[in-house]
Parts: structure tokens; C-alpha cells; sequence
């Protein structure tokens, strides 16, 4: 598992100026902490990190120098600024279920001929213990044909014994749709009757 490292931050210090100084800040929070821990991530190294590790992803945090197993809860990224701002991070004890997210990953969606593909989830909401924690859930759609629809259900995340869905098993994940050519005939028609 991958490691990001941090130190703890000093909150006499603005996180402005820390931004400005080339860091990201952040919470760690959990069951055994008590509040919370304020971080600072050098920009860099949560750059190359968040690239692959997303909302939901599970990591280990060494913050000046104690390693903690952790969940990414949640990624302020400032698109106008084009940066990460704020990371909060849930610490994880072995025995207790959390609340995260898994990420929708389409594969093979530039071999559909027909119809359109819309992604309608693009995370799965979900409880589990930290040693089945799933960051992503791939979906092969190269098969797809116009109507076909793949629900929560019909996923192996749903079949998984130690995850419990916080989303409905009919909630539809990606479907194809029929494309809209009968709109554009009808404006052909009306143009030749004019």
C-alpha cells in the first residue's frame, strides 16, 4: 500500500500562507483521536499521490514519523487555482466498519457502435471493515448494445459478504441509450414544408 507523508501542522500558521508556501493542508480524524489532527502535505508529493488515489482509497499516512492505516474521506481541489487545498483523512482501527465510496471505472466504452453510454453513478457508496475496503469497481461495457443497463445489483461488489451497500441494488450504474435522430428528422421535415 502506498504512503503519503506529512507532518503535523502549526495553526498559528494560516492556511493560506501554507498554500502559498507549497503545502496542502488536512485533518486526520477517528474513533481514537481525539478531535482532530491537522496536517500539512508537501504540494508535490499529494500531486503524485492523488493522481492515482482518490476519495475512498486507503493508504498509509506517516506523519512525523507514526504510520497510520487511513481512508481519503475527502479532496478539495480548486480547479480555478488548478490545486489541492484541503485533504481529510479518516484513521482506520481494524475492528470498526466505515463508510466510503468506490469509484466507477468504465472499461472499453470507445468499443460501443450503437447508442450512447451514460454513466449515472460515478462512485458506490458502501460500509465495510478496513481489510475489505474496495477502491474502485470496473465495469466492461464493450458488450453493451442500445437498452442494456447495468444496475449496483448485477455488480460483484453487491455479491461480497463483508460489504453492505448504502445504495439500492436497482439503482441503474451505466446504461446505453437509444441515440436522438428522430428530433433531427422531424426539423428536416419541417424545413422542407416551409
Amino acid at each position: 500500500m502506498d504512503t503519503l507523508k506529512a507532518e503535523k501542522r502549526d495553526m498559528s500558521v494560516k492556511a493560506k500562507k501554507l498554500r502559498r508556501e507549497g503545502y496542502v493542508t488536512g485533518n486526520i480524524f477517528g474513533r481514537e483521536i481525539e478531535g482532530s489532527i491537522p496536517i500539512q502535505i508537501d504540494k508535490q508529493e499529494a500531486e503524485r499521490t492523488f493522481r492515482e488515489k482518490k476519495k475512498g482509497s486507503q493508504l498509509y499516512l506517516n506523519v512525523d514519523g507514526q504510520t497510520m492505516d487511513v481512508l481519503i474521506k475527502e479532496i478539495h481541489y480548486n480547479s480555478m487555482k488548478n490545486q489541492y487545498e484541503e485533504v481529510d483523512f479518516q484513521a482506520l482501527v481494524s475492528s470498526e466498519k466505515v463508510h466510503s465510496v468506490a469509484e466507477v471505472v468504465l472499461l472499453n466504452h470507445d468499443k460501443i457502435q450503437a447508442g450512447i453510454l451514460q454513466l449515472a453513478l460515478e462512485e458506490i457508496p458502501y460500509k465495510a471493515l478496513p481489510s475489505a475496503l474496495v477502491e474502485k469497481v470496473e465495469i466492461d461495457v464493450g458488450e453493451m448494445r442500445p437498452g442494456d443497463s447495468i444496475k449496483v445489483g448485477d455488480l460483484a461488489i453487491a455479491s461480497n459478504p463483508d460489504i453492505e451497500l448504502s445504495t439500492s441494488p436497482d439503482t441503474v450504474v451505466v446504461l446505453v441509450s437509444e441515440p436522438h435522430m428522430s428530433a433531427v428528422q422531424d426539423e428536416d421535415a419541417a424545413s422542407e414544408e416551409a
